[in-house]
């Protein structure tokens, strides 16, 4: 396999500015066509949420159903990772990129998803935070991190953000 054409991100963080990096970089990658792999981890899958509260078929633990509470859900209530002004932050970045003609973080994963990039959502990040499948956005692939690792074993890129 050609693996100068394979690029792999895994998505760890659920800040706005640094899902915006990852987006941007997998839909420049796409758009080359280059073969790209999310993988999306602990607080990087709150970006795969829902917004609708989405009734599921397991109970959940109390710690399960407290993490559900307290994070965001989607990508349109994420905080930046820096200066984010008691959660003023993201609403002024998002004007400002707005104002630049940048794509939104919402039409980039539109995107990403329209040019095939593969989503894979962690499932053991899944079992620890308590997120269920019907909770998470359709288009998903679920898996460990050892699907991760055979995505990245055959790619020239792999990034962590």
């Amino acid at each position: 396999m050609d693996t100068t054409t394979k690029k792999t991100i895994i998505l760890f963080s659920g800040d706005f500015d640094r899902a915006m990096a990852a987006f941007i970089i997998a839909n420049g990658a796409a758009a080359m066509g280059d073969d790209v792999t999310m993988f999306f981890t602990f607080w990087g899958l709150n970006l795969l949420r829902k917004t609708e509260k989405v009734q599921t078929k397991d109970k959940k633990s109390t710690l399960q159903a407290m993490f559900g509470k307290m994070m965001p859900k989607g990508t349109g209530h994420l905080g930046l990772s820096k200066m984010n002004f008691a959660g003023a932050g993201a609403p002024m970045m998002k004007k400002v990129m707005k104002d630049a003609g940048a794509m939104s973080l919402e039409d980039l994963v539109a995107s990403a998803q329209e040019q095939g990039v593969k989503f894979i959502a962690c499932t053991l990040s899944m079992d620890i935070l308590g997120f269920k499948e019907e909770e998470l956005i359709d288009g998903l692939e679920f898996a460990g991190v050892a699907s991760y690792l055979g995505e990245a074993d055959e790619a020239n890129v792999n990034l962590f953000i």
